[in-house]
């Protein structure tokens, strides 16, 4: 028997896959939580920034 683990690391996940999630989190079905954790990947990595920021999902510090 095996167990399978739906736990969502976002750490594990491509930039661009992330940026499709923040995107198309009512398609993809993101919840809140998850959607935090894409945010704050894509953040770390700095990817996407200027794009989030766009979108309202990331505050400005200019």
């Amino acid at each position: 028997m095996t167990t399978q683990s739906n736990e969502f690391n976002a750490s594990e996940l491509c930039s661009r896959k992330l940026w499709q999630l923040v995107n198309e989190q009512r398609e993809a079905k993101v919840t809140d939580t998850q959607l935090a954790a894409a945010i704050e990947e894509l953040t770390a990595r700095r990817h996407y920034l200027e794009e989030l920021t766009r979108k309202g999902k990331l505050q400005s510090n200019r």
